[in-house]
């Protein structure tokens, strides 16, 4: 998606293009991608006290996406330890109004959901318990996004090809077009097919597989390339979707 930009913005296209032509690039972030799965290399890190789980590059995209849309609701599924959900809702205290974040999580852990409801931006976020493809928790999520017209979607939670392409079915409809929908893992398809996983996805069925499937479906959306190519290092390559109708 092609964005306006001041005359003294620093991004480059060009060096963007230039980068991903490198064959020795690519070869490198294919390298740190399978070696942060191995070291848990994204584990490393918070976001105001709470862990995010998610490599720094995406944290920014995430605060970019937030910045630009400015949507009311960002719906999140995949909570763990919040840390995502304080990101998305320290964004929307800054922009003001009255923005909120709502996550889903299949088991919302007693310590999580205390750090999360006592941090100072917990009154903005709430959390619903449950699988994020069951329908009474799909209705749910719909019955709140039904009174916001800029829902964002991200979507982090079981990364097996079945449960993200339900996932993907359920929820996005809530976004309208302009909006954002992302999908994290897709970095599991770029890692080298010796890299044993100990996961219930692997390089072949994953959230890229689910993701390809689901454009092929759906023609209300597209890959945000630019987003997308500039990020290089990501777990979500190609998973920075808007919507286009």
């Amino acid at each position: 998606m092609k964005r306006d930009r001041d005359v003294h913005d620093p991004y480059d296209p060009g060096a963007v293009a230039s980068m991903l032509a490198d064959p020795q690039m690519a070869a490198a972030v294919r390298t740190f991608l399978g070696k942060t799965f191995e070291y848990g290399y994204y584990r490393n890190f918070t976001w105001l006290g709470r862990p995010i789980i998610q490599y720094p590059q995406d944290v920014v995209a995430l605060q970019e996406l937030i910045w630009e849309y400015r949507p009311t609701l960002v719906v999140e599924t995949g909570v763990a330890h919040g840390g995502a959900l304080i990101l998305y809702a320290s964004i929307l205290e800054l922009i003001g109004g009255r923005g909120e974040v709502v996550g889903v999580e299949v088991e919302y852990r007693a310590h999580n959901r205390e750090a999360v409801e006592k941090h100072p931006l917990g009154r903005r976020i709430r959390v619903i318990e449950g699988s994020s493809i069951v329908p009474a928790v799909v209705a749910q999520v719909k019955e709140i996004a039904a009174a916001h017209e800029r829902v964002m979607v991200v979507l982090d939670s079981l990364h097996t090809h079945e449960h993200v392409l339900a996932e993907l079915r359920a929820y996005s409809p809530l976004v309208r077009e302009g909006g954002p929908l992302v999908v994290f893992g897709t970095s599991v398809a770029s890692v080298d097919s010796s890299i044993d996983l100990k996961r219930e996805w692997d390089q072949r069925r994953n959230p890229k597989s689910a993701l390809d499937e689901f454009l092929r479906e759906n023609d209300r959306f597209a890959v945000d390339r630019e987003l997308n190519d500039k990020l290089l290092l990501t777990d979500a390559p190609d998973g920075y979707l808007r919507a286009i109708r």
